[in-house]
């Protein structure tokens, strides 16, 4: 081994020799590169071989050309430039050679070279590290992706691209990024050849060996990989993917329409296709005339596209009334009452109407843990003014699907969440007294938690409270002074008068 390795850094002395000559490095650093060369050398050389070793001395040897670069251009030097670089790039692309055939499977390893050969532009080497590792790992789509934008976009090379994303779909029929990528890439180079056949009539040149297929002008390669792709992979999502990079190029109208029909006529029962083609109408319609361009004119046309959207979520919504759905069309209307919309239809709906719409299909629809959930996401994503009947709903409904406990359960989660309204209290005072071991402790709570919020403005929450001390089994009547003390303190303007006058009918029973 020692003499292997001898005889490999003999062969490195003339590149070494050459360094010190031409002014690059010192004698003590080659002296320091010899020393540091031998040990990395003995270490890839062991029986018992260890990636972070290899990794460790490609580095090493990456660092001492971005060394050898960045002194020659400080110093100017160009001469000989490839021939002092050559062995160094020789050998590490030896070095990984080695290492990707003892590991395989490290795509990493692979990856770290590609970048390497690209960095440094080599680019037929790269052509056989792309060739070597398809072969070790056909079975990641990405590769083959990676692989062909560098033939298409560095090499342009359409047909090797071409040619990749072929193989690539004999090992992946029904990847939907390599049907993606692949179309993408035909669109590009269709859209190349225009700008080519643009350039040349437009300086009136003889095309002479140039010839362009009007079938590749036309984007018919691209219809074809569509066709093809949507035989294998069904579902909206992948439809509207090819549609929007479709509508990347301006010369594939015909194609679009065809992908819109075909999206309609075989995902009529999927939410996105509904979705898209409501907000289609945000940008359909004509541009505003010259006259017409003022932000009042501009905000009457959204408001009107808007009012089209809901016209097909409202249609969408009775067609496909799935939860999906619901959630598509009140994900449009938070995002446009966000942007502030100016749509009369979209603010009479609001975000309330659509909510409460939706959990009442859920009610008859779904699980209760659905519509539970349902209810809890409404009550983060809603504004917090509308969240108050949300609160309210949300009660009721505990209590008419999970009994007394159900309801106690929700009211104490949501106790503390502000804002609430009087009703929310009510409700779950109403449902205590409905149970027959109604016990006063559970409705001293629910009074003292409703005063702390509604005590300055509701008289008649005062007399309530005391009429409950006065008559529940379990009440003190002897509580109703200090809440009725309580209730001159807290009580603003002429509510203290209405208090006063009310409570004394009470004490003459005349209340």
């Amino acid at each position: 081994m020692a003499e292997r390795i001898e005889q490999r850094i003999e062969a490195r002395l003339p590149e070494l020799e050459q360094l010190e000559r031409v002014g690059l490095f010192t004698r003590k650093e080659i002296r320091a590169v010899i020393k540091k060369a031998s040990a990395l050398e003995y270490k890839i050389q062991r029986r018992a071989l260890h990636k972070e070793d290899f990794i460790n001395y490609i580095q090493y040897e990456i660092n001492l050309l971005e060394l050898i670069k960045k002194r020659r251009s400080r110093i100017g030097y160009s001469f000989k430039k490839d021939e002092i670089e050559y062995s160094i790039v020789q050998r590490i692309h030896g070095l990984f050679k080695r290492a990707t055939e003892k590991w395989k499977d490290d795509v990493q390893l692979w990856l770290s070279h590609v970048a390497f050969c690209r960095k440094w532009n080599k680019k037929n080497q790269l052509s056989k590290v792309f060739s070597a590792m398809l072969a070790i790992h056909p079975n990641k789509p990405a590769l083959w992706i990676m692989a062909a934008k560098w033939e298409m976009e560095e090499r342009f090379s359409s047909e090797s691209a071409r040619h990749l994303f072929l193989r690539a779909l004999r090992f992946h029929p029904e990847s939907t990024k390599l049907y993606q990528e692949y179309f993408r890439m035909e669109l590009m180079h269709a859209e190349k050849q225009r700008k080519e056949k643009k350039e040349f009539e437009q300086a009136k040149m003889d095309l002479g060996e140039f010839s362009y297929s009007e079938e590749v002008l036309n984007g018919e390669m691209a219809r074809i990989i569509y066709r093809n792709a949507i035989e294998k992979i069904k579902g909206a999502e992948f439809y509207l993917s090819l549609l929007s990079i479709a509508k990347l190029f301006d010369f594939t109208q015909d194609l679009q329409k065809e992908i819109l029909e075909n999206l309609q006529a075989e995902n009529a029962d999927d939410p996105l296709t509904w979705d898209y083609m409501a907000r289609r109408e945000l940008e359909m319609g004509s541009l505003p005339s010259p006259e017409c361009t003022s932000k009042q004119m501009k905000a009457s046309e959204v408001a009107q596209k808007e009012e089209r959207c809901c016209a097909v979520f409202d249609e969408a919504v009775t067609a496909l009334p799935t939860e999906a759905m619901w959630k598509c069309y009140v994900t449009f209307c938070l995002e446009r009452l966000n942007r502030k919309t100016n749509s009369e239809e979209l603010r009479r709906k609001g975000c309330l109407p659509l909510w409460t719409l939706w959990v009442e299909w859920s009610e008859g629809a779904n699980s209760k843990e659905d519509t539970q959930a349902l209810y809890q996401r409404s009550l983060f994503v809603i504004n917090p003014a509308d969240s108050v009947t949300m609160k309210e709903k949300y009660l009721d409904w505990a209590y008419r699907h999970g009994g007394y406990k159900k309801a106690k359960k929700v009211f104490t989660s949501l106790h503390e969440s502000r804002p609430f309204s009087l009703e929310f209290f009510r409700k779950m005072i109403e449902i205590e007294k409905e149970q027959e071991s109604c016990k006063m402790l559970n409705l001293r709570e629910y009074y003292e938690r409703a005063l702390r919020e509604f005590g300055s403005t509701d008289s008649d929450l005062w007399l309530d409270y005391i009429k409950e001390e006065l008559s529940h089994p379990q009440g003190k009547p002897v509580n109703c002074g200090n809440i009725h003390w309580r209730a001159l303190k807290m009580l603003e303007g002429e509510l203290v008068e209405k208090f006063v006058s009310k409570y004394t009918l009470l004490q003459t029973g005349h209340l």
